[in-house]
């Protein structure tokens, strides 16, 4: 079976043409761009044949039954929404691949074995209210009530913000999975960075995922005047937070048994005016290993320092610990299946780890996880100007469709 190369492309197109106007891409999370888009796919999986639904999580779900209704489902994933100024393929590919793979099926009238779903899963990238992989944390039970009362910068709540896109948040825990109540979980997916292209490699096989750890941040200080108070009379909030930024920067290029990576991604200041000194400031931070250990290293003497700097500048902090995504591994079993598949389709395949965190981290708590990534121009991504060839995405999930084929 061969996918149809012109119309995944088109759909890709499609939906990314549903953008905020003056803002190339974006399609944030709870917004009403990111309700429009998953309407357009909705439509577009009940024209391929699947059964479809919007769980409490407001993830979407597109279902085709497999022969064998006693099989737990092979389900491919990942999201449709972007950072801000984001791109048109981060995401976007995966969810159109599997709806691609659907459509294939559903021309051809071909039943598989195990049933398949595609999922468009609910604010993988950070939102606004501090939380990444919102959908597939409610899947793994890894979506806490505290995490549903997180804020806005409006006080809105995630929990108003899950029912605004179409969920239940009252009855989240009922879009729960088990373990061991999904066959395999897939996901195609721009590199997101330039390993692919520099080797000269068409595909390649993802060999595990980093973890990330997340904290908020908040220095306060005393605001005052910046005109008539002396330098070494001042609390000032923003100061010590971005000693604290730097301090986490320093203590992040240690040498360490894994790479790791350290990223101070939002600063909030107030009161924000220039002649004022600053009273509070919120930061977001982000640390990411394939290492668990290094992780722990490098939050352990970060907030050593968020302490040290605190004493010295006179200010007070506070540190809330967002969330952590566990680092995976990908099974060999895994990894040799989607080699054969990845090599039927193209002539240039290799094996690397994934620097960025997705979906699959938390799918990997429920069952055997899998990526298939494809190139991405000059390796960037999270930019307007984020690229995939036309081939590649087609070549990527003829990759994805042979394995699901095999494993069925």
């Amino acid at each position: 079976m061969n996918i149809n190369e012109e119309r995944l492309w088109k759909s890709v197109n499609d939906l990314a043409a549903i953008t905020v106007e003056g803002q190339p891409w974006t399609r944030r999370s709870f917004t009403e761009k990111y309700n429009q888009g998953r309407e357009w796919l909705i439509k577009q999986m009940k024209e391929s044949g699947l059964s479809v639904r919007m769980d409490e999580a407001s993830n979407v779900i597109g279902r085709r039954e497999g022969t064998d209704s006693s099989l737990p489902p092979i389900v491919i994933g990942s999201h449709t929404d972007t950072v801000p100024d984001g791109g048109r393929f981060d995401g976007i590919a995966g969810v159109l691949a599997g709806l691609e793979i659907a459509r294939t099926l559903h021309e051809q009238n071909i039943q598989l074995k195990y049933p398949i779903e595609i999922v468009d899963f609910t604010a993988e990238e950070p939102s606004e209210y501090g939380l990444s992989t919102v959908g597939s944390r409610a899947w793994s039970a890894n979506l806490s009530e505290e995490m549903l009362s997180y804020t806005d910068s409006n006080g809105q709540t995630l929990r108003e913000a899950i029912a605004f896109a179409g969920g239940n948040p009252d009855q989240i825990q009922n879009c729960r999975r088990e373990k061991g109540s999904i066959s395999l979980y897939l996901e195609m997916h721009i590199e997101q960075g330039p390993v692919l292209l520099h080797q000269n490699a068409k595909l390649g096989v993802v060999s595990g995922i980093v973890g990330i750890q997340r904290y908020k941040v908040t220095v306060d200080g005393l605001p005052n005047h910046a005109g008539t108070t002396p330098m070494n009379l001042r609390n000032d909030a923003l100061t010590a937070a971005a000693e604290m930024a730097l301090a986490l920067e320093t203590e992040a290029n240690q040498t360490f048994e894994q790479p790791v990576v350290a990223t101070v991604g939002v600063f909030n200041n107030f009161p924000n005016a220039s002649n004022v000194i600053p009273g509070k400031v919120e930061f977001y931070l982000e640390i990411r290993s394939i290492s668990e250990n290094v992780i722990d290293l490098v939050a352990e003497g970060f907030l050593k320092k968020v302490d040290e700097i605190t004493k010295k500048r006179d200010v007070q902090n506070s540190v809330e610990n967002i969330s952590r995504s566990g680092s995976i591994v990908v099974s060999d079993e895994v990894k040799k299946l989607l080699h054969e598949a990845c090599n039927n389709a193209a002539d240039s395949v290799i094996e690397l780890p994934s620097g960025a965190g997705h979906d699959t981290n938390q799918m990997s708590l429920l069952a055997p996880v899998g990526m298939i990534f494809i190139p991405c121009k000059d390796g960037r991504s999270h930019c307007p100007e984020e690229w995939a060839e036309k081939d590649d995405v087609a070549l990527g999930t003829q990759a994805l469709l042979n394995a699901i084929i095999e494993f069925s």
